[in-house]
């Protein structure tokens, strides 16, 4: 008896030892000297590359917001495009450091999978497009439709349910990627591509006609996108977060991108102090120094520059804020305090 119990203190300590010794991802990051972040296969607005190669959009620009925080460089990060159904895993296994991809916040996923969701970057619902030509001005005229989905994804489930519950049918033409179901839906292969409104959006402010083509008025779905990281790494989750955090917050407390570096020397308001590293020591408390933060958000700007330049209503995407206004302007956007 006293020999398995020696033995099974000799585990536990192996097991405390591996443990101590194992890296944490902001150690992981600032060793390689370069984030790794997932996202689409192609989004405009959100994640694409440019005609030069460059990754844009208002989800890459979160993960360059986390590289200048971490890095102090903004472009050091390695964009690793990710389908629906590969992005969960590429992050479990930690092939990429966080994900941040079009991708609904959803129970199974925060729980069963055993990732973290750290914020709402947008806040989205499911839509519908129709050729105009089929003559449909809502979605309840759908009965019968074949409908180009991808799989892998809470719209596919959203689909299902929109239809049972409204007594129709539906023919699913099943896609692996936001390409395919373009492809496949301007070849005629559905009469419906469904997928977040935001998405719609971006996908027909792309085609050769987007006149052509209609969003129907109807949105089936909550689809709350965020970046999402590991379970079991506070730390990097709070570093994430509280970045996604400080773009939002800034955004009400008027710091942008052309004030930051004069606020950053110190102001009357003591959560901009506080934010900027001008009092107090927040980046400590996350590994990081005193001005995290004003990296951060000089990397593009607040999150309301984020909108504006990647998605916002002079862009060929065109979306109004929405949801996605700050709360003191009747939308959802809400950081918590600084302090």
């Amino acid at each position: 008896m006293k020999k398995s119990v020696f033995y099974g203190t000799l585990a536990a300590t192996a097991v405390l030892a591996g443990a101590a010794s194992a890296q944490t991802t902001l150690e992981t990051v600032q060793q390689r000297g370069e984030l790794i972040c997932g996202v689409s296969m192609g989004l405009a607005g959100f994640s694409a590359p440019d005609a030069n190669g460059v990754w844009q959009g208002l989800d890459v620009a979160v993960c360059r917001a986390v590289a200048a925080a971490v890095l102090s460089d903004p472009m050091a990060v390695s964009f690793v495009p990710l389908t629906s159904q590969t992005r969960f895993s590429a992050l479990a296994s930690s092939e990429i450091d966080m994900l941040s991809r079009n991708t609904t916040w959803t129970y199974s996923r925060d729980t069963d999978l055993q990732l973290t969701f750290v914020g709402v970057t947008y806040y989205d619902g499911q839509g519908f497009m129709v050729p105009r030509e089929l003559g449909v001005s809502s979605a309840t005229e759908l009965d019968g439709a074949t409908v180009c989905i991808e799989t892998g994804t809470t719209t596919e489930l959203n689909l299902a349910d929109f239809f049972r519950i409204n007594g129709m049918s539906y023919e699913p033409v099943p896609v692996e990627s936001n390409a395919e179901a373009q492809q496949q839906y301007l070849a005629g292969a559905c009469d419906v591509y469904t997928t977040d409104a935001s998405a719609l959006a971006a996908v027909r402010a792309a085609f050769p006609e987007p006149g052509a083509h209609v969003i129907l008025p109807e949105i089936v779905s909550k689809e709350p996108l965020g970046p999402v990281v590991r379970h079991g790494d506070d730390q990097w989750g709070d570093i994430v977060r509280w970045t996604l955090n400080a773009l939002i917050a800034a955004e009400e407390l008027g710091i942008t991108s052309a004030n930051i570096e004069e606020l950053k020397a110190g102001t009357d308001n003591p959560e901009i102090n506080r934010i900027l590293g001008a009092e107090g020591d927040l980046g400590a408390m996350i590994g990081l120094d005193s001005e995290w933060a004003v990296r951060a958000i000089s990397a593009g700007g607040n999150y309301g520059e984020l909108f504006a330049a990647n998605v916002g209503e002079q862009t060929p995407i065109g979306l109004a804020r929405g949801l996605n206004a700050q709360w003191t302007q009747g939308g959802l956007l809400y950081a918590p305090p600084f302090r």
